[in-house]
């Protein structure tokens, strides 16, 4: 389909840089950028996205994302033995 558009400055020199860059018509460079802006709004789906696990060496039974929790409670339990040692370290008669 033939049809007219208008386009900013900015814009054409971006459609002309990529075509230029790919090797290609600008005609073709304007309808493949158009079509990825639209595709997402058409609801036409592309290949699905897939993750790609990598084994991170840890034991069976550790979620590496309670990691940071684990490490809360470990300083939680060392400050306690501190506090504890500290307090028998003044005596009973030093607390107030």
């Amino acid at each position: 389909m033939r049809t007219t558009v208008t386009l900013d400055g900015d814009v054409e020199r971006l459609l002309r840089d990529q075509s230029h860059r790919m090797h290609q018509s600008f005609k073709r460079t304007l309808n493949d950028a158009v079509r990825t802006a639209l595709a997402p709004l058409s609801g036409s789906a592309e290949a699905p996205f897939t993750v790609q696990p990598t084994a991170m060496g840890l034991r069976a039974g550790i979620d590496p994302a309670d990691l940071i929790h684990q490490g809360d409670l470990y300083e939680v339990d060392e400050f306690i033995k501190t506090t504890r040692r500290l307090m028998v370290a003044e005596g009973p008669d030093d607390r107030t």
